[in-house]
Parts: structure tokens; sequence; C-alpha cells
């Protein structure tokens, strides 16, 4: 499998396009005004503990206060018993309530590991885990645990065993290896902790003297997370289209991220390029009419079907047709084949779209047994690339595939988007004949809430050639009704559905 990471790099944008067999699987979007604040550590208070809710909210400096659940809270080793004051890793336990681990105005280091998403505050954890290219450092733990992802048991072993014994000798904080660190050398895994250790002393340094509501420590830029996250030994190349972000990332591979081991054909910062042709390169991948496409809620299936997909408050919501496809032999041929191609298209577009939270896919219903078990087998094949944490149900009564995806940001849709305001969001306008009683009502409201010789309607051009032309006989009617003089005026900056009603 052919993969390729891209990267565009403008002054106050950068997008990073994960493209597999050419054809594009995920887009990370970062704004220099608008950064993502996920995996940042902050210094913070306690602003309201709300035992009914289990939760507290803590002010770190961010525009909405931040959501903290009690299970959220690590238990740590209390404060030192020569009286030297009070940790600011609170100790905790799964069940306590919440009023009994935090208190109104306490400080706390926290960690941010769902950034706002609409009009909810950012998620926190007291669990603080920093990253590094084949390690998370887990300061508050003495455990070591191995990514699920490999699943060699001789390999799982043989990185337990080593990290245990590294971690031991500096320091003895916890670890998870990540899948990253498959087949790496010892050498490898030692240099991921001696920087680990070396960020962690710089945080605790930095937590005493922060002030409240300050951050301590920033997680890495998009393009220096995408090479430290993305780039694994199926990664041809890494291209960028900006001279100096291509020499930042150079740097950052050379001194952060151990060169592979001796089989490796190529060493990191080989496969790193810079990009220099006249074409945008975004263009040159097709990555700019696939994000296009990624906006619409209707996606084409090679064989004539379609996808449509709803993302609302709740969930999101799959829909699978058959559309044009007819097939050759019968209709549960048909429908099956067409599902097992909208299987591997729904996991691609749950990526590309980065859609989280609760899922359903309606398949097209199927009578055979087998053909649901090898559907079900595909999506779950198919999701396995995917970075996010993904869990699927098996087909419910109704015929829904029920699945839950990891969401820590938000999706494409809000990212690049926003609520319609001629619709409010509703996907939908009221028709002219709607708006034009609605004025009819407010016209009749109006005369008998208030005195006035003539009426002045102010609404959009089609809905005032609507009630001049195909209403001029109910007007009329109103007029008499009323003995009121009623005129109608067109404004090119009313939406359809919007009008004024002038008492003159």
């Amino acid at each position: 499998m052919s993969e390729e990471i891209l990267i565009n790099v403008t002054p106050r944008e950068t997008r990073v396009a994960v493209v597999e067999n050419g054809m594009l699987q995920e887009l990370h979007i970062e704004r220099g005004w608008r950064r993502g604040v996920v995996g940042n550590i902050y210094k913070g208070r306690v602003q309201r503990v709300m035992p009914g809710m289990q939760a507290a909210f803590v002010d770190i400096g961010l525009e909405r206060a931040a959501f903290l659940h009690a299970n959220d809270v690590m238990r740590a080793p209390q404060a030192n018993g020569d009286g030297d004051g009070e940790s600011l890793f609170p100790p905790s336990g799964p069940t306590l309530p919440v009023n009994e681990l935090l208190r109104d105005g306490q400080e706390i280091v926290v960690q941010v590991v769902k950034d706002p998403i609409g009009s909810k505050g950012a998620r926190l954890t007291t669990q603080i885990s920093i990253p590094s290219r084949y390690l998370v450092l887990l300061p508050q733990s003495r455990a070591v645990g191995v990514s699920a992802r490999i699943e060699d048991e001789a390999e799982r072993v043989r990185l337990k065993t080593l990290v245990s014994e590294l971690a031991a000798a500096t320091g003895g904080h916890g670890y998870i290896v990540r899948t990253n660190a498959e087949g790496q050398s010892a050498e490898a895994l030692a240099e991921d902790i001696a920087y680990l250790q070396r960020a962690w002393a710089l945080i605790e340094r930095t937590v005493g003297e922060a002030k409240v509501g300050s951050r301590v420590y920033e997680d890495l830029t998009l393009p220096m997370r995408a090479v430290r996250d993305l780039m694994r030994r199926d990664v041809d190349k890494v291209k960028v289209d900006s001279r100096d972000t291509y020499e930042k990332l150079c740097v950052f591979a050379a001194q952060y991220l151990p060169a592979p081991g001796p089989a490796e054909q190529a060493r990191l910062v080989d496969r790193i390029e810079c990009y220099t042709g006249s074409r945008p390169i975004f263009d040159l991948y097709g990555v700019e009419d696939e994000i296009q496409r990624a906006l619409n809620k209707e996606v084409a299936l090679k064989s004539g079907g379609t996808l449509v997909i709803d993302q609302t408050e709740a969930m999101t919501t799959v829909d699978v047709n058959t559309g044009s496809f007819l097939g050759q032999r019968n209709l549960e041929e048909t429908v099956f084949r067409t599902n097992l191609e909208a299987a591997q298209a729904v996991a691609r577009q749950l990526r590309l779209r980065n859609l989280g939270g609760i899922i359903i896919i309606d398949f097209i219903d199927m009578a055979d047994p087998e053909h649901r078990r090898q559907v079900l087998r595909t999506l779950e094949k198919s999701l396995a690339r995917d970075h996010a944490k993904t869990t699927v149900y098996d087909f419910s009564p109704l015929g829904l595939v029920e699945m839950t995806r990891k969401r820590t940001v938000e999706s494409l849709q809000r990212q690049l988007g926003e609520s319609c305001g001629a619709c409010g969001g509703r996907g939908i306008v009221k028709t002219v004949e709607t708006v034009t009683y609605e004025i009819f009502r407010e016209i009749v409201r109006a005369v008998r809430q208030f005195d006035a010789d003539r009426l002045l309607v102010i609404a959009s051009p089609k809905v005032v050639t609507a009630i001049t032309d195909e209403e001029s006989a109910a007007v009329v009617e109103l007029e008499e009704f009323l003995g009121k003089s009623i005129r109608f005026q067109s404004d090119d900056q009313y939406l359809q559905e919007q009008f004024d009603v002038v008492l003159l």
C-alpha cells in the first residue's frame, strides 16, 4: 500500500492530508488564530463543584470553563507528611463523591482531552500523559502497557520488558508503548524516555512558577504532530510546500525521532521532501476536490449506489442506497455487493470527515445471515487503520449497525462550515406560500393591536412577487376586511423567511 502525507502551509492555516493509494483518507486542519488545545496542560482553579453531576467546572484561561468529571480525577499520593502543603494532583478514587475529591477555589493541574465543541467547554483530566514517537509518559503511574494493535505476543513481551527496565532506571514512571514502537531497538526507546523525562521535569518546574489559568505545556504544531504520529513504516513520503516548515521538520525528525533500524530502506529525514512545483500540492493530488465532496451529504459509490450522511447533535446517521446499481444476478446479490462497497466507503468517510460519537449505519436489508457477517467483518477490517478508537456492534433487530468512534476535535463539517443563515441550521427554508400566509396573519395581528391607517410590508422579492401576482385577490379581501391600505415592497437584502410589517 502506497501512503503519503501532504502538508500545505499558508500564513494563517496549515493542512495535513493522508493519501493512501491516491485516495484522501484523513484531513487535519490547524488555523493560527484557533489552534486546538487537546494535549495541552494547564494550571487551573476549580470554579464550581457540581455534586449532582459528579463533576466540576475548572477555569484554565479559555473562553468557557472546562469540564472535569470525577472519574477523570487521578488518585495520587497524599501531600508530604512533613506539612509541605497540598499536592496540585489531588487524591481520588473512582467511587468517591466529587465534593470529596475537589473543592471550590482549589488549584489543580489538568490536561485537555477534548477540544471545546459547539456550546460545550473543553473536557479535562488530571491523569497527565505526554506522547512521544514510540511512548506515552504517565508521570503519575508506574505501570507499563502495550498498545493492543501490536498483536505479536513475543513482541509485546519484549517491548514491555524493555520499557519496564528502562523506566526503572530513569525514575520509575509509567509508560504506554505505542504501535509505532513495534520492532524498534532499545536505543530508540531509551532516547524517547530521555526526551519524556526532560519534558516532564520542565513541566514540574513551570507549574511551580505559573499563574492560575496559564498553559504550562503545549503540544507540538500540526506538521510536527503529523510526523510524530502518522509517519509509520509504510509511509513513503512526507511532502511539504513550505521551505521553512520543511527545514523545521528535518531538524525535528533528526533530533527527536530516533533513526529506524538497519532493515529500514531510508531514514526518516530522507522521506521528507520540500515540494516546489508551480501547481498547489493539494490540487496535484486532487485533495481540494475531495474536501469539497466531503462537505456534501451524499457520497457516490463506484457501483452506482450512494451513502447519505447526516450529522446531528446526538449522533451521525448513514443511509445506504442501491441508487442506479441494478446488479447482474438477483436482488439479494445486488444488495450484498452494494453493502460490501458501502462498508469500506463508510470507514473512509468517518476518517475523512472526522465524525465521532454514536454512529448508526442503515445498510440495505439482507436476508442471508452470512452476508450480514461478511458486511460487518468488512466494516471492522476497513476501520482497522483508523487512528481513532472505534467499537462496532452487531446488526440490531431493525437491521441497523451501531458503532462509536472516539471524538476529540470538531468534525470537518463544523471546522469548515457554520449554520446556514437562511434556514438557521435546519437544512430547509419555509416555502414562499408559508411565508405569505405568515405575513397575512402578522398584518391582522398588527392592525388589532395598533392603530394605523396604512401598512407597508417589506419582504424578499420572491415573496412579494408571489403575493402581488398569485395572492392579489387575497390581498384585496384582506384590505376590505381590515379597512386598511396595504402596500408591498421587495428588498434584495431580505432572505426568503424574513419580512417586516410597518405601520404608517
